[in-house]
């Protein structure tokens, strides 16, 4: 559900839209590069993951092309397995990156980690032309190697000087902020971020309106700070800003590009590598697990 809300105060960078998404199983769609990655592009698409950790599992093979998307997990842990970064476990505060490119296809180089729940975030971030059909970048970074300030990690982009280690576009910042019940934090954007949103995965946030889990809210454009206050819980929520994307985004199934040309390469590349993925698929193996092909 999308509502159209202004604050009545002038005393806040005010909210301009909200929304709880559409739900399936466990997956609640906030955002699509359709609706409100429009608004707010580079930021295209989001995902709100909760439930068993066994769910994981069904997740099928797809492809990207155009888009990076960025995995932060909010609750719980998941296995990596990747023929180039190795394996390990990514939980609280941990990210999966994956640049796509000019095409990939992936969906099994993550699995159920020991937790009995999982809980997290994905997002598409559309690419800019030099990067929008450009070689794959994946990196998987766990949760200690992710910097810190104050309450915010920084996934993605530098603030207050802490740079991230995402190797991500630049004039984009993506924060994952925990709050303790009543404490407040405020966010200073960058001068040159007029985007501006966040999404709330548990308590609720005083942002001047009340913002509760599984709840998107957008921010007027501008460069004008917020404070955020946690209510009467704990609140986690992922925020992101960024400088506009002054392109268009073409759409395809599972890809963003800048233009029909380049969306165009990056579904040819697709098709190209799903051929040797198809192969690949039909040989005897000893495990589930799938390499990311590229």
């Amino acid at each position: 559900m999308l509502t159209a809300t202004l604050d009545e105060t002038t005393l806040h960078r005010q909210i301009s839209y909200r929304t709880t998404g559409r739900g399936h199983g466990p997956i609640v769609r906030l955002m699509s590069p359709s609706d409100l990655g429009h608004r707010i592009k580079p930021f295209v698409f989001l995902d709100l993951f909760e439930g068993e950790s066994s769910f994981i599992g069904g997740m099928q093979l797809h492809p990207h092309s155009g888009i990076a998307t960025v995995t932060v997990i909010t609750e719980g842990n998941l296995r990596f397995e990747d023929a180039e970064s190795g394996t390990g476990t990514i939980d609280y505060g941990g990210v999966e990156w994956m640049r796509a490119g000019g095409g990939v296809w992936h969906g099994k180089e993550m699995s159920a980690g020991t937790s009995k729940r999982i809980q997290g975030f994905q997002l598409w971030i559309a690419l800019p032309p030099e990067l929008e059909n450009a070689t794959v970048d994946s990196q998987y970074i766990e949760s200690n190697a992710i910097p810190q300030v104050g309450p915010a990690r920084v996934v993605l982009g530098e603030y207050q000087g802490i740079q991230s280690p995402v190797r991500a576009p630049t004039g984009v910042n993506y924060l994952l902020v925990t709050l303790k019940p009543g404490e407040s934090w405020t966010y200073v954007p960058p001068k040159e971020h007029e985007s501006l949103w966040l999404t709330v995965s548990r308590g609720s946030l005083v942002a001047p309106n009340l913002v509760t889990a599984g709840e998107m809210a957008i921010f007027q454009p501008g460069n004008d700070s917020i404070t955020l206050t946690a209510d009467q819980k704990e609140t986690v929520f992922v925020l992101g800003s960024a400088a506009p994307h002054p392109y268009d985004l073409a759409l395809g199934n599972y890809s963003v590009h800048t233009n029909p040309a380049a969306l165009q390469a990056g579904e040819a590349k697709i098709a190209e590598i799903g051929v040797r993925l198809r192969e690949y698929l039909q040989k005897p193996k000893q495990s589930t697990y799938v390499p990311v092909f590229k």
